[in-house]
């Protein structure tokens, strides 16, 4: 793909909710040469989570909060484990 030579000055922005407007409206490649961007790291970064509320059978939790005892983690621990597990063979 051609690189553009003439770029859109970026515009300043006073919010990140502004800023958040306008690239919702705006492509990036008319302000960014995006031929000379590099991937990064954030090994630091946790993914958002959200608490849910999930109803289960008393044994089914007893058995899930017995197979957590055996490995040592804690009980909603191993069921993150094994969801990702079935998402992500």
């Amino acid at each position: 793909m051609p690189r553009k030579t003439t770029l859109k000055p970026l515009p300043a922005f006073r919010t990140e909710a502004a800023e958040r407007a306008f690239w919702a409206t705006h492509d990036a490649t008319d302000y960014l040469d995006l031929s000379t961007a590099r991937r990064v790291v954030l090994p630091n970064l946790k993914p958002t989570t959200q608490s849910i509320s999930l109803r289960l059978p008393s044994h089914l939790l007893d058995g899930i909060k017995a197979a957590a005892n055996k490995r040592d983690v804690p009980y909603q621990s191993l069921i993150k484990i094994w969801l990702q597990e079935k998402l992500h063979p």
